[in-house]
């Protein structure tokens, strides 16, 4: 599989997990049409650095390293794109909430998961 091929697998399945159609990822960058994204993700066209730096700003929590395959790893997990948008929709009493709960829970590490779910 081609390079471009990859990219364009890896921007697809970047925009479906933040479930945009073509169109809304389009109207959430500057410059990029939906025929551009969509050369994009059928390896069709190879997206630049610019664009990449543009379709990361619109897919919260993605890198243009990711999105060229120049990383392997993404940076965020599902639930941490959730908190991202959810944030981001919220109005300034709700941001404050949420940053709030997650200073409060900053005070308590992890704990360890368990296997068994019980306690050993």
């Amino acid at each position: 599989m081609t390079i471009s091929k990859q990219i364009g697998q890896r921007l697809r399945a970047a925009r479906l997990a933040h479930k945009y159609s073509l169109s809304e990822l389009a109207s959430r960058t500057r410059t990029l049409s939906k025929s551009r994204i969509s050369n994009y993700e059928q390896g069709i066209r190879r997206m630049g650095i610019e664009e990449a730096q543009e379709l990361a700003e619109a897919l919260d929590g993605v890198t243009p390293a990711y999105l060229l395959c120049l990383d392997d790893a993404s940076p965020l997990s599902e639930d941490e794109w959730r908190l991202i948008q959810r944030y981001r929709r919220t109005d300034a009493r709700g941001r404050d909430v949420i940053l709030q709960v997650a200073d409060i829970q900053g005070n308590y590490p992890a704990e360890p998961a368990s296997g068994s779910g019980k306690d050993e």
